[in-house]
This record gives C-alpha cells, structure tokens and sequence, in this order.
C-alpha cells in the first residue's frame, strides 16, 4: 500500500562566499552544475525538480485520502478466485473503498493486481486502513490474510463564531477561522449556506465602481496560526419578516462552507454543523426604531417613526406614555390609546421630539402599557441622533 500525493518542490542549501575568498569560484561553479538549481537564480533555495513524499506525511481533515493497493504474486504458481477488499475503519463506522467486489479469475507469477481508493476524509482522530486479499490455491485450498495501517486524521483550521443580533431582525455573523497547519492555505471560497428562513449578504468585499475587491486583497493566503475573520449580515426572508413570534424562536441560522488549497493546489473542503445563536430575548412586546434623522438642529423638534410588534401570544390594549428626560423632549399626547393589538401584529406610530443639549443623544422615555394585564415596559436608547447648533461648526 502507497499513499498517493502530489509531489513538492526539490529544496536545497546554497553555499556562496567572495571572489577574493580561498575556494574563489568553486561553489558557485558546483552551484551552476546543480541539476536542481535554477539557471541564472542557483543562490535560491527552492529549485526546479520535484521531491516524491518520502513518508506517510500529515492527513487533514476535508481533504481526500488517495492510496495504491498493490497485490503481487511472488510465487510460481497460479492462484485463482483472488479477492481484494479495502475497508476504512473510523472511531464511528467502517465503510468500504474498493473500487470493484468481483473476484478476479486468477494471477498468474510475477503479476499483480493494482487498485487505486479514494476517500473524502469526514472525521478527525484515529483511521485505519484494512486491506483483505481472499485466493485460492491450484489444489483448491482457500487462503486469507489481511494487514493494518493505521494513521491519523488531524484538524487543519480552528473555526470560532459570534452572532451579534441588531435592534431590527438582522443578525450578524463573524466567523474567526485559523489556519493551524505547518503550511500556507490557499482562501479559495469562504460562504455561510443560511438556513430558509434568512437571505445573507457577504461584507468581505469592498465596491469600487461595478467591481468588488475582497477585503483581504487579491491573494487571499492564510498563513500558518493566522487568523481571518469574516462578517456575514443575515435578514428574514419577506415572507417571515412580519411573523415576530416565529423569528424570535430561531436559533439555526445556517452552516460554513470553507474550501481552501495547499502546496501545489491539492484541495480541502468543510463544512461546519449547523450554527446556533442564542435566541434574543424581545420579551412580550418589542419596540424599535423605522426612521429618524441623522442630524437635528438644537430646540428643533424632528420626526421619528418607530415600530412596535407584539410578540406575545395574547392581543394586548396598548396605551403610550411619553417621558421627558434631561436632553430630550417629546411632543403631543401622552397617555393615548394606541388600541389593540393581535398576537404578532404591528404598528407604526410617528412621534415628534427635541433635543436641548448638543452632540449625540439617547432617544428615551417612552412607556406601553397594557390595560388589559396592567402590564407596563419601559424603552430607553431605542435610537442616538446627533443634535447640533446651526449657528456652530458642530461634529459628533
């Protein structure tokens, strides 16, 4: 048995010293007749031939296992009915790689029976690789063995997530992957499969124009132990938008799919179990913010509109007090009725408030109260604006 794996690039270790040193020449001149090196550049370390692995090397998780299953016939007779079965045994289950289950009709001296196995690895620790060859001899008598290789399955990438989840129905995603091998990762494809009740975007690429760049630039290489992260945005689909109560109770917001290339383009690919966020806790009724200015004049009232949706499972009769803080003000009626509302209806309510001191303020002071359970919630820094003077040269 014969791993199968793309060869490496030959190295080798230059030696050099000054024209006015005692060998002169002479390394340079053995340098120049160097097979391996390269013409015109024999100082490089990194030559032009290629090195066939010289062991088992390292096996990583998502990559695909290949092996030679070689079964030669060193006697001097004619065996017949040879059978050659190639069993993966795994910590989990033991599955079967040979290309073909048909015996071969007979192997004649000197000859043999090659096969070639291929297996995308799926899980990490301990495989070992059973390769039985069943015969039987010319006075009929059927004979078996079989013999173990054994390897191990190693973690090529460290995946670490966080869900950050927005005022609105929005959530983020930052996905920190990193590369924990000895060698350099090529980044070919790095993308969350959303779950169906959420659309994704991807803010990994900057827009320039009607093209977009990825953020890590056009060679996208991983190095060993660095780490990237990736920002993902994702928002209910239109027809689970409106439904609060069902987009409350979601936690499965989709998978990774990474795929990525090491030396000389051999391919890996994983793929992570569903991902989990802890489901935010809206409570009975959820107010938010739809529309508001990003800059007010001060004393100068300005409108907002804000969205409240019920997410409880009873119809509430829902009465508006309106609070005035230290900055800022509101205007109109408070105490009004704002009327029922149906279990994961909403509404919009437009509102009218002022600010009285500058720079960036909290909107806050608003109270529901539900007069059926006499029931109250309160709603502070629902939103920031920033307040400035006209008559100033103001930032926030």
């Amino acid at each position: 048995m014969m791993r199968l794996t793309k060869p490496t690039l030959f190295t080798n270790l230059p030696v050099t010293c000054e024209d006015r040193d005692l060998p002169g020449d002479l390394f340079g001149q053995l340098m120049r007749d160097d097979p391996s090196t390269i013409k015109g550049a024999e100082t490089l370390m990194l030559g032009e031939m290629l090195t066939l692995p010289q062991n088992f090397g390292n096996i990583f998780l998502g990559e695909t296992f290949s092996s030679y299953i070689s079964v030669h016939n060193d006697s001097s007779q004619v065996v017949k009915d040879i059978l050659v079965k190639a069993d993966l045994q795994t910590s989990s289950q033991r599955l079967n790689l040979s290309a073909s289950n048909s015996a071969v009709a007979e192997l004649k001296p000197e000859s043999c029976i090659d096969d070639v196995i291929h297996h995308e690895v799926k899980e990490i620790g301990t495989h070992i690789l059973v390769c039985a060859v069943s015969y039987t001899t010319q006075c009929g008598e059927k004979l078996y063995f079989r013999k173990f290789f054994k390897f191990q399955v190693l973690k090529p990438l460290d995946v670490k997530t966080k869900f950050y989840n927005a005022e609105t129905d929005e959530v983020f995603l930052e996905a920190q992957i990193q590369n924990i091998t000895t060698s350099p990762m090529f980044m070919e494809k790095v993308s969350l499969e959303p779950s169906m009740m959420y659309n994704v975007t991807e803010l990994n690429i900057v827009t320039s124009g009607d093209q977009g760049e990825s953020t890590f630039g056009k060679m996208s290489y991983l190095q060993p132990m660095d780490t990237r992260q990736y920002l993902y945005c994702l928002k209910p689909k239109p027809e689970y938008a409106e439904k609060a109560g069902v987009i409350k109770g979601v936690t499965v917001i989709g998978k990774l799919d990474i795929v990525w290339k090491t030396n000389l383009g051999e391919r890996g690919r994983l793929q992570t179990s569903q991902l989990q966020r802890m489901a935010p806790g809206y409570g009975d009724i959820r107010m938010s913010v739809e529309m508001i200015p990003e800059t007010v004049n001060l004393e100068e009232p300005f409108d907002i509109t804000c969205k409240i949706i019920n997410c409880s499972e009873r119809t509430m009769d829902l009465q508006l007090e309106m609070c005035n803080t230290r900055t800022v003000h509101w205007c109109g009626i408070s105490g009004r009725q704002l009327g029922k509302l149906t279990p994961g209806a909403s509404l919009l309510l437009p509102l009218t408030v002022f600010s009285s001191v500058q720079g960036l303020q909290s909107i806050s002071g608003l109270r529901l109260t539900d007069t059926f359970l006499k029931r109250t919630y309160e709603y502070d820094d629902i939103a920031q604006v920033c307040v400035v003077c006209p008559f100033l040269n103001n930032e926030c």
